[in-house]
């Protein structure tokens, strides 16, 4: 729990998809700092004693739970929700699957593969994988976000210009975002959260983790924000750099392809490297290797590199 926190919002408190009909949790002052207790992607579909057939049974409609919403006084169509991201505090376990159809190389890999990862909760070290890797922790909320202004239910897979299935991990703790607020309260909700993951969440999932999250809470009048936006606290890589990197590129006209191409170069090459089958390279590379854009002005090429950190094997 949380000594300082103003509230606390229990999972229990969780939706699906966003919707500014539905009846918040809590009305909250602005400024509040509150306790979230948030599910995993999979609402608990998954556990640490799971297998890879109960890929095949997950109930889509039970995906992406987030805790809330909150209602924030004086919150106005036209400001911004300054979400100070305080803490987290996780579980111990966590997992990452291949889901078929879903991921940026769904058409290479059409078999459900799963991955249960167990780590220590409080010293949040580097968490075993297979043999011989070690994959650095940062946890972070993947979706994040107030309810927008257009009526009815709204899917929560896509992300949108009042935050969401965000999926960006430098959302860690010490960080600060702003959100565009839509409609009076804000609605906010948080869930999806994540031990580790890399830029791009390349297989579409990445060390998804039940964890609790503390935030505060506090409006910016008037800010006219068009999209989220955020401050980091410091460096957002250092659990990764220690070692450098191993990077594969795409070059070509087209930007998607060229991410696919980086990441199936990628694939083959930790596989080579060091004996993993394919798809365990691929969830791999999703929770720890980072897609970049590294030239976009050359007409007709563009160059996306896949970074790879060699701290994980050496």
């Amino acid at each position: 729990m949380c000594n300082n926190c103003n509230y606390t919002i229990h999972g229990r408190n969780h939706h699906f998809g966003w919707d500014n009909s539905f009846v918040p949790a809590e009305k909250a002052a602005p400024g509040s700092t509150i306790f979230f207790e948030c599910l995993d992607s999979s609402g608990g579909q998954i556990s640490p004693e799971s297998t890879v057939d109960d890929i095949a049974k997950l109930d889509f409609a039970k995906v992406n739970p987030v805790t809330g919403p909150i209602y924030v006084d004086g919150a106005e169509p036209g400001d911004a929700l300054k979400i100070t991201i305080e803490e987290f505090k996780p579980s111990g376990f966590g997992w990452t699957a291949n889901i078929p159809g879903f991921g940026l190389l769904a058409d290479d890999f059409n078999e459900p593969a799963l991955t249960i990862w167990q780590y220590d909760a409080v010293k949040m070290g580097p968490t075993l994988f297979g043999k011989h890797g070690r994959v650095p922790l940062k946890p972070f909320a993947g979706t994040i976000g107030v309810a927008p202004a257009e009526k009815g239910l709204h899917s929560v897979v896509p992300p949108r210009r009042v935050g969401g299935n965000l999926d960006i991990r430098d959302l860690s703790a010490g960080t600060t975002l702003y959100l565009p607020v839509e409609v009076d309260g804000a609605l906010f909700s948080v869930g999806d959260t994540h031990a580790a993951q890399g830029d791009g969440e390349v297989c579409g999932t990445a060390i998804e983790s039940p964890m609790n999250v503390v935030l505060t809470l506090d409006l910016v009048k008037n800010a006219n924000l068009k999209t989220p936006r955020f401050t980091t606290s410091g460096p957002v890589t250092r659990h990764l750099d220690a070692k450098g990197y191993e990077v594969t590129t795409g070059v070509g006209p087209d930007l998607m392809e060229g991410a696919k191409v980086a990441v199936a170069q990628m694939v083959d090459l930790l596989a080579g490297r060091y004996n993993l089958n394919a798809v365990d390279a691929y969830m791999l590379a999703s929770v720890c290797g980072d897609l970049r854009i590294s030239e976009i002005v050359d007409q007709p090429n563009w160059v996306v590199s896949f970074y790879f950190p060699r701290c994980v094997f050496e």
